[in-house]
């Protein structure tokens, strides 16, 4: 008997041709974290699916299949598409990536959820995105188990990243060790989420891109390879 599910929260994190007519598609549900499926005719015009799978859309769908491999049996939009532009398109694309590329298969997030609507809709307003990201950046490390352990951390220290062991702390900073290295009184202030103080948002760029590119290992984002030739005020991700 196959395995069903019904009515899941969802967005579409990315759509790829599957074969001559179908669609592969990720999804990122509330209840379910990240789900692989076949959208069986999802590139035919007559497809009552096609427009729907779209990033940025809310959606609830319902799909079949005990496998990693489901099928997408039925989409239903439950409010309108969130029409990013420009910089905050090339974020929602960068956050969809990370969700793909991090997160396992039928892995619940529903925390991670929430901030994910919450960075869609920040995007929307366009009104600080550099804030949006940090958080989500950071919510996401957490969700995989990378909180940044900073207890013994004194402010006028200086500590250098090392992904396997945290933060050691440095005598001299040579200039092969300034991109890994951090103020205590940074590090502080980027756990505690200080990012109304511009130091605390510049260390905390650099320091949840080198926790994540630990993670994502040595294949490039492609949301980051989108920002060749384009030069938005804000360039958020680099």
């Amino acid at each position: 008997m196959s395995y069903q599910v019904e009515a899941q929260a969802a967005y579409v994190l990315h759509t790829r041709p599957y074969r001559e007519t179908s669609l592969l598609v990720d999804l990122f549900t509330l209840e379910q974290g990240r789900v692989s499926a076949v959208v069986k005719g999802g590139r035919s015009p007559r497809s009552r699916m096609r427009a729907m799978m779209q990033p940025f859309t809310p959606l609830q769908v319902s799909w079949r299949g005990r496998h990693e491999l489901k099928t997408l049996i039925q989409a239903e939009a439950v409010a309108s598409p969130m029409f990013l532009k420009g910089s905050a398109l090339i974020c929602g694309l960068y956050v969809n990536e990370l969700l793909e590329r991090l997160l396992q298969p039928s892995d619940p997030h529903p925390r991670l959820y929430v901030y994910y609507q919450y960075v869609l809709n920040e995007l929307l307003a366009a009104s600080d995105i550099e804030l949006a990201l940090r958080t989500f950046e950071q919510q996401l490390l957490q969700q995989l188990g990378y909180q940044f352990d900073v207890q013994q951390c004194m402010p006028e220290v200086v500590y250098r990243y090392e992904p396997s062991q945290g933060f050691i702390a440095v005598a001299q900073i040579t200039e092969t060790l300034k991109p890994f290295c951090f103020s205590g009184e940074q590090l502080l202030g980027i756990v505690a989420e200080q990012y109304h103080r511009p130091e605390i948002r510049r260390a905390a760029k650099r320091l949840m891109r080198l926790a994540l590119e630990t993670l994502l290992g040595h294949r490039p984002l492609r949301s980051r390879e989108l920002l060749q030739g384009y030069t938005p005020k804000n360039r958020e991700p680099e």
